[in-house]
C-alpha cells in the first residue's frame, strides 16, 4: 500500500513539475512586436474570421468554387502542392537511416519537423474544402469505407503517415522535457517509424497523382497521362529537397543562434550534396516528361496557348533550374543553388496548379479564379505552421545538438587509434610470454 502511495506521489510531482516547465516555455524568446508578428496576427485574425464564415455560412460564402470547379487553391496548394514540398521528409530519412549518409543527421529533426507540421496543417485545409467535413471520419469508422475510392488510400496514407513522422521526431520531445527513459524506448522505434513512412511516402505521393486518372477527360492532354502517378512520385524528391534547401538557407539567418556548431560548419556541403541530387532527379523527370509528350503525340498542341504555357512550364522551371543546379554543383555556388531551389519550387506549384486547376477543365469558357478570402484563408494556415514551427524550433533541441545523456556515443578518433595500438602491443605481448613459457619448459 505505502509502496503504491509513493509511485502515486511521484506520478503528481512529475506532472506538477510538467506543467510548471510547460508553463515557463510559453513564454516569447524573442520579439514580441515586429513586422512579421504584426503582418501575420491581422492575417490570421481575418483568415480566422472568414473561416467561421465558411463553416457557418457554406464553401459559396468565401469561394469561387463551383460544379464546374470543385476543386480550387485550397485543394490546389494546400494539398496537392504542399504534400510534393514536404517530400523532403521521406527522402532525407531514408538518405540517413537506410543509406547512411550520416552527413545529413544535422538536418534530419528539422526537415522532419518541416514535413509533419505540413501534413497536419494540410490535412485541416482539406476540411475547409469538403461540403460534409464530419464525413472525413468515414474511412476511419467504417461508415462507408468506401474502398474502391484512391481517396480512401490517400486519406489512410496520409494519417499513418502522420503517425510515423511524429514517433520519428518524437525522441526531440522526450529530450526537450527530460524524460529520459521514454526518449529511450521512442529512439528505439526511430528506424521501424522511418522504414513505414518511407513506404507510405513513395505510395501517397503517387496516390495523389492517381487521383486524376479520373479525369482524363477534363485534364488538358498535355498535362494529362497515365503516368501521372510516377511523375508526381519523382517530382516530389527535387521538390522535397529544394525546400530543405531554401528552409535551410532561411534557418541560418533566422535560427542561427539555436544550430550546433556542426550544423553552421557543415551546411554548404549539405547544401552542394542535395544540389546534386536534385539535379539528378529533375534529368529523370525532364527525361519521362519528354518520353509521355512524344508518346502520346502531343505535338499537335505545342502552337497553342496551351501549349505555350506548357513550354514555360517545362523549359523555365524544370530545364532552367536543372542546368542551374548542375552548375552551380561543378562550381560550389551556394548562391547559385538557392536560386534554383526557388524556381524549382515555383516550378512545382505551376505544374501541381496546371494539373488540379488551371488546366482543368481546359475547354469550359467560364474559368476558376480564387477569391482575395480564399487566398487570405491559405495564408492563415501557412502562417500559423510558420509561427509553430518558429515556436518549436527555439525551444526544442531540433538544430541545436540534444542533451548529453541523450547523444549517442561516440569514440573519439585518436582515442580509437590509440585503442587498437594498445591491443596490438598487448597481443604481441602475451605471444611473446606464451613463447617464454614454451621454451623455459
Amino acid at each position: 500500500m505505502m509502496h503504491d502511495m509513493s509511485k502515486l506521489e511521484l506520478l503528481k510531482n512529475e506532472i506538477k513539475r510538467f506543467i510548471t516547465f510547460f508553463l515557463s516555455e510559453l513564454k516569447p524568446k524573442g520579439k514580441v512586436i515586429t513586422p512579421f508578428n504584426v503582418i501575420a496576427a491581422i492575417i490570421i485574425l481575418v483568415g480566422t474570421v472568414l473561416i467561421v464564415i465558411r463553416f457557418t455560412f457554406g464553401l459559396s460564402s468565401i469561394t469561387n468554387l463551383n460544379q464546374e470547379f470543385p476543386w480550387g487553391i485550397w485543394i490546389g496548394f494546400d494539398v496537392v502542392t504542399g504534400v510534393a514540398f514536404a517530400g523532403g521528409a521521406y527522402v532525407i530519412t531514408f538518405m540517413v537511416y537506410i543509406l547512411r549518409l550520416e552527413k545529413y543527421h544535422p538536418i534530419v529533426r528539422i526537415t522532419v519537423l518541416n514535413g509533419f507540421l505540413a501534413y497536419v496543417f494540410y490535412a485541416g485545409a482539406l476540411l475547409l474544402d469538403l461540403g460534409r467535413p464530419w464525413n472525413v471520419i468515414n474511412p476511419i469508422i467504417g461508415n462507408s469505407f468506401g474502398v474502391s475510392s484512391v481517396m480512401f488510400l490517400v486519406a489512410w496514407h496520409f494519417m499513418l503517415y502522420m503517425l510515423a513522422e511524429f514517433i520519428e521526431f518524437s525522441p526531440a520531445i522526450a529530450e526537450w522535457i527530460g524524460w529520459k527513459r521514454i526518449r529511450k524506448i521512442l529512439g528505439s522505434l526511430t528506424l521501424a517509424a522511418v522504414i513505414f513512412g518511407i513506404t507510405l511516402s513513395t505510395l501517397h505521393q503517387s496516390g495523389l497523382g492517381a487521383l486524376f486518372l479520373m479525369a482524363k477527360s477534363k485534364i488538358h492532354p498535355l498535362w494529362y497521362s497515365e503516368f501521372i502517378p510516377i511523375l508526381f512520385f519523382v517530382s516530389s524528391i527535387f521538390a522535397g529537397l529544394s525546400m530543405v534547401i531554401l528552409e535551410g538557407s532561411i534557418s541560418q539567418k533566422v535560427f542561427k543562434h539555436r544550430m550546433s556548431a556542426k550544423h553552421i560548419v557543415s551546411h554548404d556541403d549539405i547544401v552542394l550534396g542535395l544540389a546534386k541530387i536534385c539535379a539528378g532527379a529533375i534529368f529523370v523527370y525532364l527525361f519521362l516528361k519528354l518520353l509521355v509528350f512524344i508518346h502520346d503525340n502531343n505535338w499537335r498542341h505545342i502552337n497553342t496557348t496551351w501549349g505555350y504555357w506548357f513550354l514555360i512550364e517545362v523549359g523555365v522551371f524544370v530545364l532552367l533550374p536543372l542546368q542551374l543546379y548542375s552548375n552551380a554543383v561543378k562550381n560550389k555556388n551556394i548562391a547559385v543553388v538557392k536560386a534554383a531551389s526557388i524556381l524549382t519550387l515555383i516550378g512545382i506549384l505551376l505544374n501541381r496548379l496546371n494539373t488540379s486547376v488551371i488546366a482543368f477543365n481546359w475547354q469550359v469558357a467560364e474559368r476558376y479564379f480564387p477569391t482575395w478570402m480564399e487566398i487570405t484563408v491559405t495564408l492563415t494556415v501557412v502562417l500559423v505552421e510558420i509561427l509553430v514551427l518558429r515556436w518549436l524550433v527555439n525551444r526544442l533541441p531540433i538544430l541545436s545538438d540534444p542533451p548529453l545523456w541523450a547523444q549517442r556515443k561516440k569514440k573519439d578518433p585518436i582515442q580509437q587509434i590509440f585503442l587498437v595500438k594498445e591491443t596490438v602491443e598487448e597481443s604481441e605481448k602475451n605471444k611473446e610470454m606464451e613463447e617464454w613459457k614454451v621454451s623455459s619448459m
